[in-house]
């Protein structure tokens, strides 16, 4: 967001505040509360939130999940001398449930031939706040090993044990200053501080996170918001050969109409401009662009925006 503004107040001369940043709780919390003029996501609203967010915050129009990102999550680890590790969904349920303890044991050591494990505790590091990441990561969870991953879902973290840090960044620099540390977080942050990333093998092989194979995901899902809304439904549990299945998609969420006279112009501005010129600046960010139909149905929807 903030290399978006930058870009978009150089691009178009204006004057676009500063994002804040708080994770997706606080985000929706601020937009229902008229706080902030669109909020960003990694969950869409919710039937109770969209209904509050409708009246009086939209003064009776809809609020919109607008997909606008692909967010990779990575399973970002600190571990001296291991640089290339597979995952499966059974063994992430049990490292972030507590019931595989030491990254020696036989459940991964059984996925990773030839690879050294040490007899090393393995710190498990979680979110702190309400997070649309740990909601997605626990959608993933329970989606793709349910008989392991027994705990409820949601934007807080549910299950005992673990080491809580604040927002991603604080994941990513708790992993990185912890050796046996692993944690889910944006591929961004994992990118900034020079982390070793696993491999997830959902049934279909072994998945190295690229961009690429994050936004074939996102090319599987599918639209479940109705109208102008384009809130999707993720298949964390695909077997698909070359999908990185750990993803979200980060929503900026607006009033469809309603918006103040001085602001609804400079909104769809903005948000025309990061559905489409704004993307190609993405990978390098450690995201992935929009699938080519997503984001065709995204600038449609912006359109409509008043």
């Amino acid at each position: 967001m903030e290399q978006w503004i930058s870009d978009f107040n150089a691009k178009c001369n204006a004057s676009l505040n500063s994002y804040g940043g708080g994770g997706s709780g606080k985000g929706i919390a601020d937009f229902i509360a008229n706080q902030v003029d669109f909020a960003g996501s990694d969950s869409a609203l919710n039937a109770d939130q969209a209904a509050q967010a409708k009246s009086p915050r939209c003064a009776g129009n809809a609020a919109l999940n607008l997909p606008m990102v692909t967010g990779p999550i990575a399973l970002a680890y600190n571990l001296s001398g291991v640089t290339d590790l597979t995952l499966t969904p059974k063994v992430l349920a049990g490292i972030f449930a507590g019931t595989i303890k030491t990254w020696n044991d036989p459940a991964i050591a059984a996925l990773n031939p030839g690879v050294t494990l040490p007899s090393l505790a393995i710190q498990a590091v979680h979110r702190a706040e309400d997070s649309g990441t740990t909601d997605n990561f626990t959608k993933y969870l329970t989606a793709a090993a349910p008989t392991v991953w027994t705990f409820p879902g949601g934007k807080s973290w549910s299950a005992p044990g673990g080491v809580a840090a604040q927002g991603s960044d604080g994941v990513s620099k708790q992993i990185k200053s912890t050796e046996g540390a692993i944690g889910y977080v944006e591929w961004g942050f994992a990118l900034d501080d020079g982390l070793s990333v696993a491999k997830i093998d959902n049934g279909g092989g072994a998945v190295e996170l690229s961009a690429d194979s994050a936004g074939k995901a996102v090319s599987a899902a599918t639209v479940t918001g109705t109208g102008k809304d384009l809130a999707l439904k993720l298949d964390y549990a695909t077997k698909t050969p070359g999908v990185y299945p750990v993803i979200l998609v980060t929503y900026e969420i607006v009033c469809s109409a309603g918006n103040a006279a001085d602001i609804g112009p400079l909104l769809k501005s903005f948000l025309g401009y990061t559905s489409t010129d704004g993307q190609a600046s993405l990978a390098q960010l450690g995201a992935a662009p929009l699938p080519a139909e997503i984001q065709t149905k995204v600038i449609a929807s912006v359109q409509t925006i008043s």
